[in-house]
């Protein structure tokens, strides 16, 4: 009986064994698994990234270089539709950015963290377990130690009896034998007795270890093991679910994007774009004439016969000789001097009461304009010349056709105006740092400030003088060129131009060596140009209209000349603003105003107030 139950409890004690491994191999399986698919999220995350970068590079390798060629073809509705699908591109990018990021942090870093908890986790559990085990087995190893120490004393306290009832029932032993026999028996008696009640008592206590081990530590660790497993799972799922969350919440960004790709698509207008191309490349020449009918037979020496050859050749053709040769540009002979200017209307050449010239063959002047270099008749095209030859472009844009000459020339008195405006406005402001610095020398030295508004001075007259010379060629080119009406054309008071014949030789040398259009300034008339004048004086201005209020944070006494006096929370009106001097002009009433510094107070500006502006 005893040796069956140490069998049975060997055999449970292997299962339980064997049971322990298997989930061992399932968790530590279950954690690869999650291992696996943090690797597999960390890998998508980084192609996410690097899919992004791309996205970014490519759409900043076919941005628009700054002060190039590309930046003039923005103008078209095509390039402007190009240039939204990479910028919306780029944004397209930064939600793949968006995607990598969310899946490092919310998966990859919170799934890693979670699996250091859960590896020290099923460490613990498993540690739980085979305490137990060995616990178990210490007990069992006890009661069989203190079943085999009862045995064995009960067997010899047996022989002892044996013993001792063999020496009472010898004759020939002596009593001190007999006696000395029945107390030996007597002590293996009471051995046994005592290994009896040690052994009930291991025995006891075993059957209760045994009995929490396999229905309360052992059923409480394999709960456990099963909670980390459901968690672990759960977990994934949770991540999964995540994963396509991530993904989800671009979506309508992306939406947006692609939206915006299809609404530039849809508002490329190819009219728009032809009509852009007209206007850029319009020369502003007018059409030539028409080519005039040239005879040959009139050299030819024929023989006089009957045949009608010789009524026929001896009639003109009315339609001939009743045309009036025109002028044709591209074709004229440049190498031959041209005619004089004519006196008067009745010398023109052509004319009704002007002999007709002798004609060339269309041939020849094919011939002669793609062959021979046509001379320079005067200074202009002989400096164009050169300056084409030196590979650069000319002041006057003169080496352009008259329509896109004009725009080049309007382009230059908008950059000049605009340069003009940028140094007036630093000369007001430098102006009123030095009255600041004239009254407060501890803030400044006021004659350093005074050297650099002599430079701008003179800047300004300079850049005037530009504006003078550009306008005065612009109103040159738009006296010149017929009227039009596109809205596009610059509208100026300052110019009394009008169309002016050309007579002399330069004028007719209207082609430059590379079929470009020239003009004489000799015959040109004077044009007037009235410069806009700037009043450089603060003290004679109007008064001005208020932008705003403002509120004083601190005190000012305004002691020096120019500035007002406020006191803290006092509300007033703002009638300048503040243009990069750290001064902001106020007014308390009709007749007390001036400036503060603009630290002392706040400002809250009207923006429906005119003149209310913002200078950075």
């Amino acid at each position: 009986m005893s040796t069956m139950s140490a069998m049975n409890f060997l055999r449970r004690s292997d299962l339980e064994k064997d049971q322990f491994d298997n989930l061992e191999k399932h968790t530590q399986w279950g954690i690869e698994v999650l291992e696996k698919y943090i690797k597999f999220v960390k890998e998508r995350a980084e192609i996410e990234s690097n899919y992004a970068k791309q996205l970014r590079n490519l759409s900043k390798k076919y941005q628009t270089k700054k002060n190039s060629k590309e930046e003039e073809e923005s103008k078209y509705t095509s390039c402007k539709a190009f240039q939204t699908t990479l910028n919306e591109m780029n944004d397209y990018a930064g939600q793949h950015e968006v995607i990598s990021e969310n899946m490092a942090s919310l998966i990859t870093v919170e799934l890693t963290r979670f699996v250091q908890e859960l590896k020290q986790e099923r460490k613990q559990h498993f540690h739980e377990g085979r305490k137990a085990q060995q616990h178990i087995e210490t007990c069992w190893k006890q009661l069989e130690a203190s079943k085999r120490r009862f045995e064995r004393d009960c067997k010899e306290g047996e022989r002892a009896q044996q013993y001792f009832e063999k020496m009472d029932a010898d004759i020939n032993v002596t009593k001190a034998d007999v006696e000395k026999a029945r107390q030996q028996a007597q002590i293996r008696h009471q051995m046994s007795d005592d290994s009896k009640g040690d052994y009930s008592s291991v025995l006891q206590k075993f059957n209760h270890e045994q009995h929490e081990h396999y229905f309360t530590h052992i059923p409480s660790i394999f709960q456990k093991l099963q909670d980390m497993e459901e968690k672990r799972i759960g977990r994934m799922g949770e991540s999964l679910k995540t994963y396509a969350d991530i993904d989800r919440q671009v979506v309508p960004i992306i939406g947006k994007c692609l939206d915006g790709i299809t609404k530039s698509a849809e508002s490329i207008s190819e009219k728009h774009d032809s009509q852009m191309v007209v206007e850029s490349f319009k020369s502003g020449f007018e059409p030539p004439g028409d080519i005039d009918f040239e005879d040959f037979t009139q050299s030819m020496k024929r023989t006089v016969s009957d045949t009608s050859l010789t009524k026929t050749d001896s009639k003109s053709d009315p339609k001939v000789s009743s045309k009036s040769r025109n002028k044709l540009w591209p074709f004229i002979k440049k190498n031959k001097p041209p005619p004089p200017p004519p006196s008067s209307p009745s010398a023109v050449p052509n004319g009704p009461h002007s002999p007709k010239q002798q004609k060339e063959p269309l041939s020849h002047r094919f011939n002669d304009f793609m062959t021979s270099k046509p001379k320079m008749h005067c200074f202009r095209s002989l400096k164009r010349g050169l300056s084409l030859k030196l590979g650069s472009t000319p002041e006057d844009f003169s080496n352009l056709p008259p329509e896109q000459r004009r725009k080049k020339l309007q382009q230059k008195v908008d950059e000049l105006n605009k340069d003009i405006q940028k140094e007036i406005d630093q000369r007001d402001a430098l102006t009123k740092m030095r009255d600041v610095y004239t009254k407060n020398p501890q803030m400044g030295d006021a004659a350093s400030v005074g050297q650099k508004l002599v430079e701008i001075g003179n800047n300004i007259e300079k850049l005037r003088v530009e504006v003078h010379k550009f306008e005065g060629w612009l109103a040159e080119v738009e006296g010149r060129l017929p009227a039009r009406n596109d809205s596009s054309r610059r509208q100026s008071g300052l110019y009394d131009t009008q169309n002016i014949q050309t007579v002399n030789n330069c004028a007719q040398d209207r082609e430059s060596p590379d079929g470009s259009y020239t003009e004489d300034h000799s015959q040109e008339p004077e044009v007037k140009v009235t410069p806009t004048e700037f009043d450089d004086d603060f003290d004679d201005e109007e008064s001005l209209p208020t932008i705003g209020t403002c509120k004083a944070i601190y005190p000012f006494d305004g002691e020096n000349e120019g500035t007002i006096s406020v006191a803290e929370g006092e509300i007033l009106n703002v009638i300048e603003e503040d243009k990069g001097d750290g001064w902001t002009r106020i007014r308390r009433n009709e007749e007390e105003e001036g400036y503060v510094p603009t630290s002392y107070i706040e400002v809250y500006l009207d923006k429906n107030a005119k003149g209310a502006m913002t200078y950075i």
